[in-house]
């Protein structure tokens, strides 16, 4: 197990490309960190460069108290799980996660004896002499976890790993990966787009755009409070309401309706700043009768055990979350009241979040 320290990492491709932009960052031993932004934004260039398969074109990586960056791949300690796996098709099950030891030059009969016994811990006993093409896409993720595993590295690396399975296996991998991590208690940097499975499984999150963390933080804190705009856009099931709105008086105007300031951030701001109202559907609740702003509705959309209910507030349009059952029809007129604990205040300047 390891610490991961990244300083002032920068990678640029030929033409100018910058994908990752003068990173500071560290990951903890032990920890389950998720990297987590839209196509493009560098997380798996930043993943791949702490593999050893992408040289920085500047910075640093250590790897507990070793400096790694001039290190090639098999001299650093770690083990990638790759999206498609990266299994050898003319291997059995048995080989493919014997494959990193034979390259250690263990013994065959160790190399044997250990695929068989971390093929037994990950349910894979009955399937050893298969190969790739005879197994399912939960079987084949579970084989090249097992080829991870049996290396014994200071660190895993994940890069989308399940991104091929169904939704349903997709829920199954997701806790036996959180269940595995904590067992082995190997710090592990897992890449996703998906903020669900991120939420789900990291102990930490790093959101990323364009080269650049947006945030670092719990899924508590990135979800609750996230520190820019981007993060409260890009986080959450259903998208964060994001109202743009003027200070007047202790209060944010929102086209001719208004709401009081939190009043943790109410000294910050002057009259006539403008500014982002940031709340939750989730936080937001629907009257028929009374509430903070008055409008009708203009979509329902059926979540499952829930609906997202969209009202139209005097031409902005503000989402709350309803109980299934409870939905009110297109058109009826309704009350929103958002909960003051949870509204957040973003300056329109530069989208960051004040207090």
């Amino acid at each position: 197990m390891a610490a991961i320290t990244i300083g002032a990492l920068t990678k640029e491709f030929p033409g100018g490309v910058r994908a990752l932009d003068g990173l500071d960052l560290t990951i903890v031993d032990g920890e389950f960190f998720a990297l987590l932004g839209p196509s493009g934004c560098g997380k798996t260039t930043l993943l791949r460069t702490i593999a050893g398969l992408e040289s920085p074109t500047s910075g640093s990586i250590r790897i507990g108290s070793r400096e790694v960056t001039p290190l090639p791949p098999g001299a650093r300690d770690v083990a990638m799980v790759f999206q498609d796996y990266a299994l050898f098709p003319h291997m059995t099950v048995q080989e493919n996660i014997a494959y990193p030891l034979k390259i250690r030059r263990q013994p065959r009969p160790a190399r044997a004896a250990k695929a068989v016994s971390v093929g037994a811990q990950l349910g894979l006993d009955g399937l050893m002499a298969r190969r790739p093409a005879e197994l399912s896409g939960g079987q084949q993720q579970r084989v090249a976890l097992a080829r991870a595993v049996a290396c014994h590295p200071s660190v895993f690396l994940f890069d989308e790993p399940l991104s091929n399975l169904d939704a349903r296996l997709r829920l199954e991998a997701r806790t036996f990966l959180k269940r595995l991590q904590r067992e082995l208690g190997v710090t592990t940097v897992f890449v996703t787009h998906d903020q669900a499975e991120a939420l789900a499984l990291a102990d930490r999150i790093a959101v990323m755009e364009a080269g650049r963390i947006r945030q670092v933080g719990t899924p508590r804190e990135v979800f609750g409070r996230p520190a820019n705009t981007f993060v409260a856009n890009f986080i959450g099931s259903t998208p964060m309401n994001l109202l743009p709105g003027v200070v007047s008086g202790g209060r944010v105007e929102l086209s001719g309706q208004a709401l009081a300031l939190p009043p943790s951030v109410a000294d910050a701001l002057g009259d006539g700043e403008k500014v982002i109202v940031g709340v939750r559907p989730e936080y937001v609740s629907l009257s028929r009768d009374r509430g903070d702003l008055a409008g009708a509705v203009s979509i329902v959309e059926h979540l499952g055990t829930s609906s997202l209910v969209t009202v139209e507030v005097d031409g902005l349009l503000v989402g709350a979350t309803v109980p299934e059952d409870t939905e009110p029809e297109p058109g009826t007129p309704v009350w929103l009241t958002p909960s003051p604990a949870r509204v957040l205040i973003y300056r329109h300047d530069d989208g960051t979040l004040v207090g």
